[in-house]
């Protein structure tokens, strides 16, 4: 074991806690490649949740990989075996899905005219969508796992232990359901549909269901291979597991309670469950749990990147995904600061601190160095307000006033922050302003702020100097508490209740600039 790799397993972060779990439950394995396994839903295209549930997978993978030196994979897993139990209301040609309903979904015509069905056109959706990420994975269809047979030696096992997985199952269900419930769902032979009927009778032998097919009445048998049948999400997690030999999966906390029923059933076919982790789930700004069918889906991953950085968004889901964070667009500027300086405390700490250091898992241990020349992008934001920009050129004539030696071409992740801020600006911040119009106190107070600013304005004060000024004007103007001063100028100068730290933004903005701005605002109270 190297000195570094003692040191990563010191480390208390969650990633190698999950990985040294998994490390533990394989430690008398003999497997050449040990399996991480992500799901997809493919009735909806991929969204803000399955980039974090692939993303936080690989946190996991590479750590693990990291650890161990043993070689890995992830299975994507798309369920597009399932039948379709409603129409997506956000798709086109919905009275032609109509005819559709209960097939599976690599049965059904693409709405989009795209694909050769709708589930194909959903996953050529997810893998364009993961391939954009840079992830590196095997992508798995259900349909082709049923009906190639990979999962034909667990399904029987699943047949020859009917009792014992019914014996999970009905517990958890209501008393109507008990009566037609079954783990094995036939596929009808002339229509195709997934159907969801009582089983009569068994054949452990023959491999065989036999049921009363709903609409001709008649005594009809299925294979449970071969595509022929295809089993319930909760028997199917487990028998998945086992017929893939998956060693780490996570999940939402809506699969929490069934768990345990998955790890039954996966046992119950000669399987050994896997190392699971359970994530929260994401807030709206209000604290409710996201949902789109609620349509309180305010953060897209298109709408994230188009405002902040894709290694942001990693680190929103690096950071307590154990608790539960509310998701809105106005968490964007905080969780781009923060990466920008989890990234600067890197390159400066020992390998102690970078282990536990969230952007050393964002990167799989090779973190960039990044040049912002002190501009943060909550100061960018702040500049945008007040400078109006319609091109980056505007907010990099100030940048290059504050930092002589500052290029988009030197600092091309800043040129990046530079138009996310144009672009937060426009569709956020434009149209929110609310100025507040300054009492006789604020009056005087800003008269006082613009002449001490006009006397410093040749010196050429750092920011920390400038920050001591106005502390001094507002303790000079006998407010009570500096708090309610800097929302007065904020409000006042800015039109918002919050701001950055005004001596690092008026070394920004420019001295001069701010004085006009103080100015502007005096005479429109004239």
């Amino acid at each position: 074991m190297s000195d570094f790799t003692e040191i990563l397993q010191a480390s208390n972060s969650w990633p190698v806690q999950c990985a040294k779990k998994i490390s533990s439950r394989l430690k008398n394995s003999d497997k050449d490649i040990v399996i991480f396994e992500t799901g997809y839903g493919p009735s909806g295209l991929p969204h803000i949740g399955t980039f974090g549930e692939v993303a936080r997978t690989k946190f996991v993978q590479n750590t693990f990989e990291k650890l161990t030196g043993k070689k890995t994979i992830l299975y994507v897993v798309s369920d597009d075996y399932d039948g379709m139990r409603k129409i997506p209301s956000n798709l086109p040609n919905q009275e032609m899905l109509a005819n559709y309903i209960d097939m599976p979904l690599t049965s059904i015509p693409d709405p989009f005219g795209e694909k050769a069905s709708y589930g194909e056109y959903m996953n050529s959706k997810l893998r364009s969508f993961l391939d954009s990420f840079g992830f590196e994975y095997e992508f798995k269809s259900a349909t082709e796992l049923y009906k190639s047979g990979a999962f034909d030696e667990y399904l029987m096992k699943a047949l020859s232990k009917y009792e014992e997985i019914m014996a999970v199952m009905l517990p958890t269900l209501g008393e109507d359901r008990r009566k037609t419930y079954s783990p094995f769902l036939p596929i009808c032979q002339d229509t195709g549909k997934v159907l969801y009927v009582a089983i009569d009778s068994i054949d452990k032998i023959a491999g065989t269901v036999s049921f009363i097919h709903p609409v001709t009445k008649k005594q009809t048998i299925n294979k449970v291979t071969a595509g022929q049948c295809k089993l319930q999400w909760k028997p199917d997690f487990g028998v998945r597991w086992a017929a893939l030999g998956i060693d780490f999966e996570m999940y939402g906390k809506d699969h929490l309670a069934n768990g345990p029923i998955y790890s039954k059933i996966c046992k119950i076919v000669g399987g050994n469950p896997p190392e699971q982790f359970v994530y929260e789930l994401f807030l709206d700004k209000d604290g409710r749990k996201i949902s789109k069918s609620k349509g309180n889906e305010e953060v897209t991953v298109d709408g994230w990147l188009k405002y902040a950085p894709t290694e942001s968004l990693a680190l929103f889901m690096f950071q307590n995904p154990q608790r539960a964070k509310k998701l809105f667009f106005e968490t964007l500027p905080k969780s781009v600061d923060e990466y920008v300086t989890y990234v600067s405390n890197f390159h400066e700490e020992d390998d102690n601190k970078k282990v536990n250091n969230p952007v050393w898992f964002i990167h799989n241990g090779e973190v960039p160095v990044i040049e912002t020349f002190g501009v943060s992008y909550s100061l960018l934001l702040n500049l945008a307000a007040v400078c109006n920009p319609t091109n980056k050129e505007i907010l990099w004539g100030y940048i290059r006033s504050y930092s002589p030696g500052a290029t988009p071409s030197e600092a091309p992740f800043l040129d990046h922050l530079v138009q996310y801020a144009i672009n937060y600006y426009n569709d956020f911040l434009k149209d929110q302003k609310n100025y507040k119009t300054p009492n006789d106190q604020e009056m005087k107070m800003l008269k006082s702020l613009k002449d001490m600013l006009i006397s410093v304005s040749d010196a050429n004060l750092d920011a920390q100097e400038l920050q001591n000024i106005f502390y001094q004007v507002g303790k000079e103007n006998n407010f009570e508490n500096i708090k309610d001063y800097f929302q007065s100028l904020y409000e006042i100068l800015l039109g918002q209740s919050q701001g950055p730290r005004l001596g690092s933004f008026t070394k920004l903005y420019g001295v001069d600039a701010m004085v006009e701005l103080i100015e502007t605002t005096l005479n429109k109270k004239r």
